[in-house]
């Protein structure tokens, strides 16, 4: 009988976000295969596990694969293993398990950490139904199509983005989606975790030098009047707006984000804040 190729998620941080189940499978395999065996090491001797690495990353998995599967087929267990979260995902591998089904190789995934789930549960977007679409590419002409052709998608949308890339994928966003709310999560499970959800304007206009890989979690445009409520009293919304001016950098700011709130333009609520004066 064949052996089995597990996809073990790892933690994508935190050392202790790993399941039993995946420390027993690591133990009990015959080999791991890792995006990065250095990498790897560390986590394995933080569990004490002595099962012997391999690497396989996007310059060899094309050629290892095959010897890869062949062990599988004699009987031999293996265990996938990228640097961080769950395998496949923006990561090696998938040549490796396509080659695994086409031998009937049982295949079997072990959940666990993802830095996109971890994202969007806490970036307060709708998550029961979501795109993710990877890492935008690397040239601005590409990149400015990717956000292009993204621009109608109604879905919340989540995405990779290196530090020295993100400034200019969001000023691309910006031109392309509209001032929409992203949250920006870098560091997830780790000291300097980190999550902040503002508009891409203000994102841009914040003077932040990114660092460290990020995930991004970009809101859907809500539909016109989708999330209208009623506006308050003409007092309690002019004192509303003199609270979120006093906590807003600009008296701007605090319109936009009073705007978002009650679902109405900025220009509809500064109409109504006018006629309010009167």
């Amino acid at each position: 009988m064949s052996g089995t190729l597990y996809l073990v998620a790892t933690p994508i941080g935190n050392l202790e976000d790993i399941t039993l189940r995946a420390i027993r499978i690591l133990r009990e395999v015959d080999l791991i295969a890792a995006e990065d065996t250095r990498h790897t090491a560390k986590l394995l001797r933080h569990l004490a596990i002595k099962t012997r690495t391999t690497s396989l990353h996007e310059h060899n998995e094309r050629e290892k694969s095959p010897r890869l599967v062949a062990r599988l087929v004699e009987g031999e267990s293996i265990a996938l293993l990228s640097d961080a979260g769950t395998p496949v995902v923006s990561d090696p591998g998938l040549v490796l398990v396509r080659h695994a089904l086409d031998a009937q190789v049982p295949v079997v995934p072990l959940p666990g950490p993802s830095s996109v789930i971890a994202a969007l549960v806490a970036s307060g977007a709708p998550p029961s139904s979501f795109t993710f679409a990877g890492f935008p590419p690397r040239k601005a002409n590409d990149r400015k199509k990717w956000c292009m052709n993204l621009a109608q998608e109604a879905r919340t949308l989540v995405f990779f983005e290196s530090p020295h890339r993100l400034l200019a994928t969001l000023r691309v966003g910006l031109e392309c989606w509209g001032d929409r709310r992203v949250s920006l999560c870098r560091e997830l499970t780790k000291i300097h975790e980190e999550l902040v959800t503002r508009p891409i304007s203000e994102h841009l206009s914040a003077a932040v030098s990114p660092r460290g890989e990020y995930t991004c979690v970009v809101w859907p445009s809500s539909p016109p009047n989708q999330t209208a409520r009623p506006l308050p009293d003409g007092p309690l919304l002019l004192a509303e707006f003199g609270q979120m001016t006093e906590t807003a950098k600009s008296r701007r700011t605090a319109l936009k984000r009073m705007a978002r709130k009650y679902g109405v333009t900025a220009r509809e609520l500064y109409a109504e804040l006018e006629k309010l004066k009167y």
